[in-house]
């Protein structure tokens, strides 16, 4: 079984694209799921978004601690214990990925493929410098402004959303479709809060995890990524000379959905051929 960790926003609509070709490209032997992030998803027509989870002790649901048990919890519910996983993460997804892991190594994790791979020094990175005090100090005065736009029609949205990506050459229509949400305070509010602890809390990378899975990993590294730029990769190479570490050759970008969702599952379909006869 495929499981797929998503960034942050943590919408599982981002990823349609990148699913389905995945899907398809395991010659629908396989089944994919995503998990979008707790409280990231507008919940639909009368019903409320609450801070719900079985693990009574666990405060904070929407923060970074609170997501990875999210994960784990939807693991244990809908997952048999004997089924072989592979784990596909997006940016904070990947940190996610190596604390799931770490804290539960019952889980037959055959493969993990870490994606552009969030999982050290987010604040200290070039677009972390920029967003830090943005999200730690000032994100409260977004929550107005996405208060008055909620009311706008769902067609003037979508057409704010393909303004603000007009830059791009192609754009994911499940992307536009997706950023809907984003229109919800209570979503923005919990994407932007979550955010704020991984420029706190994603410091040190987790060597000892790593270490300890390194025959199941996959990390994939841009050339041109803000959150983890190349030294990052330099880095972590020169740690793990032994392990799976690539370097992107292809330029894609960091928020890779937005236009080579297909490119992306294609490549990682490749990479799993001599892994899926062991699922």
């Amino acid at each position: 079984m495929f499981c797929f960790l998503a960034g942050n926003p943590g919408l599982a609509g981002y990823y349609r694209t990148f699913i389905q070709a995945l899907y398809c490209g395991l010659n629908q032997q396989y089944p994919v799921w995503v998990v979008s992030h707790a409280g990231h998803c507008k919940p639909p027509s009368g019903m409320e978004m609450i801070e719900d989870t079985d693990i009574k002790e666990l405060e904070d649901v929407f923060g970074l601690n609170g997501q990875v048990e999210h994960k784990l919890n939807f693991l244990k519910k809908n997952v048999s214990k004997d089924i072989k996983l592979v784990l596909i993460a997006h940016s904070i997804g990947c940190y996610i990925t190596l604390e799931m892991m770490k804290r539960a190594s019952e889980l037959q994790v055959l493969r993990s493929v870490l994606l552009f791979p969030t999982i050290e020094r987010m604040a200290q990175s070039p677009q972390g410098k920029l967003m830090t005090p943005l999200l730690c100090k000032l994100r409260y005065i977004l929550y107005m402004p996405v208060y008055l736009l909620s009311f706008l029609p769902e067609g003037v949205k979508a057409s704010l959303v393909r303004f603000a990506l007009r830059g791009m050459k192609t754009c994911d229509e499940s992307s536009i479709t997706t950023s809907i949400n984003l229109f919800s305070v209570d979503c923005i509010a919990n994407i932007l809060y979550m955010a704020s602890q991984e420029m706190m809390k994603v410091v040190e990378r987790d060597s000892t995890t790593i270490k300890q899975n390194l025959k199941k990993l996959i990390f994939y590294y841009g050339t041109g990524d803000s959150w983890c730029p190349q030294h990052y990769y330099d880095e972590i190479k020169m740690d793990f000379p032994d392990g799976d570490i690539r370097l992107c050759e292809k330029g894609l970008r960091h928020a890779f959905v937005l236009d080579a969702s297909k490119e992306m599952a294609a490549m990682i379909t490749d990479w799993l051929q001599d892994d899926l006869t062991k699922l």
